[in-house]
């Protein structure tokens, strides 16, 4: 049966049916003729396209024209046939070969990935059976503390009232001021031998880096101290809730101390003994044995989170600060708080602390960008330097007992006259530039700036020496060796670093110079050898 278009007159290539008419249309004159009337072309009923019924019917094939029924017609349009169909078959043969170029590219690197993923899981195998075996050696798997020494323990922890400053104990923080202040004088006519010049902090570069010593799941080094007796032994405090004292000479964790339910964010290693303190925002401050790694007081004076501490030059007592805009002065020795104070006039959290080198006056910093200076002997506020726009990260006294340095969220460093009460210098970094840690070296020679980098000043010049951009956090402890020998440094990157000259000798095909320096110990130039990218 023949479908003829009722407009045409014609075989419909797409025909379709009216149900208004029942005639039979091509569906493209249909819809020209509806879009343009909106009615049926036979009897101009309404109808919409919506209403038309397709017919399925076997494809029209046209009747070739009369020119195609000769012979040479028949050949050219068997001729054009095959041609088309080598061209098909071309385009499929390279269509063909792309794929499986793009298949073998697959499988070879699903093989490579699967070499790598092979070759990592034995790498961190080996890792956590090196980890296992060193840790004997180092100290940390030591055999708990009897039950009797635990109950020492919590009998030692101190939740109840202050117990005053005596007289015996502010009579042993006049002679020790009086004695520092005098060994002080001695020091500041002459600076030490050893000490490292300014030219030698300028050629400082990254001679070291561990990034392994805190938890990977929980990344982030939040504070650093040296040991001043020592200072190859360096511990960290992390936001996986561990401290770690790490040996800088051997290359070695000493002790792994765990306990506190919350980050740690101060820690300090005592200069003459071999204990540690760290404070967390689980508002407590512990005491621990570096040598087992056990805590051995715990200091509970607190409501809120501990966000300072400082030990005092004696060695024997320890000042804390916290959110609940207290501060508080414990013996380390009892565990018991000698005196907790606050600021009524004020009413804002602390948010570090640090004494003065002589120990019978402390600063203090509040979130409300005030830095107060206090006299330990009466627990008064004697002093207000105002100026900072934003909380106080940190406030460090330099050595010489007259400097103070202060950092806030508002980019700057502050420098002040403890003699004259007043700001002489500011430091002004860049927008955006983050503070988190301020250090004077033991001599008073040096300022070490951390946050958003690490940079070196020149006191008194208060010239920058140096910037450290190796650490891909920002950095959020610096502390300087011993006669600023070397710098360490912490970061957010999980990692320690280490800053010092690279000594030795190297020639390179693009330098036209010999970098070279003599051996501290051999006195030649010849017993290391560093390539330029590890000089430059």
């Amino acid at each position: 049966m023949s479908l003829i278009c009722s407009i045409s007159g014609e075989v419909p290539e797409s025909p379709c049916i009216s149900p208004v008419s029942g005639c039979v249309f091509e569906r493209r004159l249909l819809e020209k003729f509806v879009q343009t009337n909106g009615a049926d072309p036979t009897n101009n009923e309404p109808l919409s396209m919506e209403q038309v019924i397709d017919i399925k019917a076997n494809p029209v094939v046209r009747p070739k024209p009369p020119s195609a029924t000769s012979i040479p017609a028949i050949l050219k349009s068997l001729q054009d046939e095959w041609d088309a169909c080598m061209l098909t078959t071309y385009t499929l043969r390279q269509q063909l070969h792309t794929t499986r170029q793009e298949l073998s590219h697959a499988l070879y690197q699903h093989d490579a990935a699967c070499r790598v993923i092979a070759r990592l899981t034995k790498e961190a195998t080996a890792a956590r059976e090196a980890l296992a075996t060193l840790k004997p050696q180092s100290g940390i798997t030591q055999p708990a503390p009897p039950v009797a020494q635990q109950m020492a323990v919590d009998k030692t922890e101190d939740d109840g009232e202050p117990i005053g400053l005596t007289e015996d104990v502010i009579q042993k923080l006049q002679d020790k001021a009086s004695v520092l202040t005098t060994e002080r004088k001695k020091r500041g006519k002459r600076m030490p031998e050893d000490l490292a010049v300014a030219d030698d902090l300028r050629n400082y570069r990254q001679v070291a880096s561990h990034p392994g010593l805190h938890s990977a799941s929980i990344p982030g080094i939040l504070c650093l101290d040296l040991c001043s007796s020592d200072s190859n032994r360096i511990i960290t405090g992390g936001a996986d809730k561990t401290a770690v004292v790490f040996d800088k000479e051997t290359e070695q964790v000493i002790s792994t101390l765990k306990g506190h339910s919350k980050k740690i964010t101060h820690v300090i290693y005592h200069p003459t003994e071999d204990i540690a303190f760290t404070c967390s925002p689980d508002a407590t401050v512990r005491i621990w044995s570096v040598q087992n790694g056990h805590c051995s007081t715990v200091i509970r004076t607190h409501k809120e989170a501990v966000t300072g501490i400082s030990l005092h030059a004696l060695g024997d007592y320890l000042l804390s600060c916290s959110d609940d805009q207290h501060w508080a002065f414990s013996d380390i020795r009892t565990g018991r708080t000698l005196c907790r104070v606050t600021d009524d006039a004020i009413g804002s959290a602390l948010t570090c602390a640090q004494f003065h080198p002589d120990g019978l006056i402390f600063g203090t910093g509040t979130v409300d960008s005030q830095i107060k200076i206090w006299d330990l002997k009466e627990r008064t506020n004697v002093a207000n330097f105002p100026g900072h726009s934003g909380p106080i990260t940190d406030i460090a006294f330099s050595e010489n007992g007259y400097y103070l340095a202060t950092a806030a969220e508002d980019s700057t460093v502050k420098l002040w006259d403890l003699r004259k009460l007043k700001n002489f210098k500011t430091l002004t970094m860049e927008d955006r530039y983050e503070v988190k840690s301020l250090t004077f070296d033991q001599s008073g020679t040096y300022l070490a700036v951390a946050g958003t980098d690490i940079r070196v000043y020149l006191c008194k010049q208060w010239q920058e020496l140096k910037t450290f951009t190796e650490h891909t956090g920002v950095a959020t402890g610096v502390c300087f060796g011993k006669n600023a020998r070397f710098i360490a440094s912490s970061s957010m990157d999980r990692s320690l670093k280490f800053y010092g000259i690279i000594i030795g000798i190297t020639t390179c095909a693009f330098l036209t110079d010999v970098i070279s320096q003599s051996c501290c110990k051999c006195k030649e130039n010849t017993c290391i050898v560093y390539t330029a990218l590890d000089i430059l």
